[in-house]
């Protein structure tokens, strides 16, 4: 058994129980809440009798397929609160994302929600390792961003003693975690390389940290990412996944005794994979996209939320629950250079097999005359000072760029930290291109 995976009676009993038990309790579930939807939402309701859908339709869990998708899009034309299901008086919280351009997606909590999101947080960090009364370094950002509170009230629910940092000042992140000698952190894994490179500026060993344990969300990342963050620290990097509009992080968790994908909480959410181009739902083990059907949200229930997130569909492992791979991309993130589908995390990966360089990027997307062309900005280490090392160090990674990736791009090395830092989601794409 791995030293840091919890023990079989600390498990909720949903976690380990029979994949018919688990079926029939999400069934129960997403027949109260999609009544729930149609009844008080008057978007729902108008939605399902223009697609000629009515709650009681749904006979089996492969019916939910007969029932319209939510988009985000949807939450921006009913901004901000024409999607609830209950009265104003009824919420306890008002979250938002900003996203990148116009007005935010507003989601909203009751009681029961808040009750829920908080046991789910407990327990994820429960499968990533973490106890009753560990100390957690909460480094995700508080405010209208869900990382920061949800991490908080579920850390607290599980017993921990949280250090309620927020973001930025990575000067000081470093010196509380010093001094308080935290064992979890909670952060994006953009940040904690920021956080890494602090450490190494001040001189500390991080290996000397009293870090295990670190929890990682909020955008995607690599297992060549995972790598050099655990061989840095010397601790566990495991995944979280979430979204606002579904609840925020604890949607889906990575256990540390097996870290092969995050076992999504079915108990309170229905996942499917659809081609994205078509709607069809996949079967499981297909590349996709996800889709959410929240089964226990009262605030603003969700049904068939497209997530924009590329992944597929596993069997459980640690867990009865199944699985998701770690979000390979998003379908509204993707570049699409010349023909060739490209995301972000593929060149995060070829970055990290080149020695000497770090792993601070961006992509640069141009174009002259008709031709959209692609410049990755990489910083080198502090060792490579050479001029012939770091031109090495480009053709190495423009070759893996074309022999894996299948596009061909111009490297620049920069000098270390002149890439901007980012204390919450990392900016990877600067499109540069003229807008028509």
């Amino acid at each position: 058994m791995h030293p840091l995976a919890p023990e079989r009676k600390e498990l909720d009993p949903i976690e380990i129980a029979s994949r018919d038990e688990i079926e029939a309790l999400q069934f129960h579930r997403m027949k109260r809440s999609l009544k729930h939807a149609f009844e008080n939402s008057p978007f729902y309701r108008n939605r399902f009798i223009k697609h000629d859908v009515h709650p009681e339709d749904l006979k089996s869990l492969a019916d939910i397929a007969k029932f319209p998708f939510t988009a985000k899009q949807d939450l921006r034309d009913t901004y901000p609160f024409g999607m609830f299901a209950v009265p104003q008086s009824k919420l306890v919280r008002i979250h938002g994302s900003s996203g990148t351009t116009g007005k935010p997606t507003v989601v909203g909590y009751t009681q029961a929600d808040i009750d829920h999101w908080a046991n789910l947080i407990a327990r994820s960090i429960r499968a990533g390792g973490g106890r009753r009364g560990d100390i957690l370094h909460n480094a995700y950002g508080y405010g209208l961003f869900t990382g920061g509170l949800g991490a908080h009230y579920g850390a607290e629910k599980l017993g921990c003693t949280v250090v309620p940092i927020s973001g930025g000042m990575t000067e000081r992140q470093v010196t509380l975690i010093d001094d308080f000698k935290p064992r979890i952190i909670m952060v994006t894994p953009s940040y904690m390389l920021s956080i890494l490179d602090e450490f190494r500026r001040q001189g500390l060993d991080p290996r000397q940290s009293s870090l295990e344990i670190g929890i990682f969300g909020a955008e995607p990342w690599t297992n060549a990412m995972r790598q050099e963050i655990e061989e840095a620290f010397g601790m566990h990097a495991v995944d979280i996944y979430g979204l606002s509009e579904v609840m925020g992080p604890g949607v889906a968790m990575e256990c540390v005794e097996t870290k092969d994908g995050l076992h999504i909480w079915e108990d309170h959410f229905y996942p499917e994979i659809i081609d994205p181009a078509t709607g069809e739902v996949l079967p499981d083990g297909e590349i996709g996209e996800l889709v959410f059907t929240t089964l226990t949200k009262e605030g603003l229930p969700m049904v068939r939320y497209r997530t924009r997130d590329l992944t597929r569909l596993l069997p459980g492992t640690a867990r009865s629950m199944r699985r998701i791979e770690k979000i390979t991309g998003r379908s509204d993130d993707m570049i699409i250079l010349r023909g060739v589908n490209v995301f972000p995390t593929q060149i995060e990966e070829q970055i990290l097999k080149c020695c000497g360089l770090a792993p601070h990027f961006q992509i640069e997307l141009t174009r002259s005359g008709r031709m959209d062309s692609m410049v990755v900005h990489v910083e080198c280490t502090a060792e490579m000072a050479d001029e012939s090392a770091r031109a090495h160090s480009a053709r190495e990674l423009a070759h893996h760029i074309k022999s894996v990736v299948g596009v061909s791009t111009r490297i620049e090395i920069r000098d270390p930290n002149a890439i901007a830092r980012s204390e919450g989601k990392a900016q990877r794409v600067l499109d540069n291109r003229p807008k028509t």
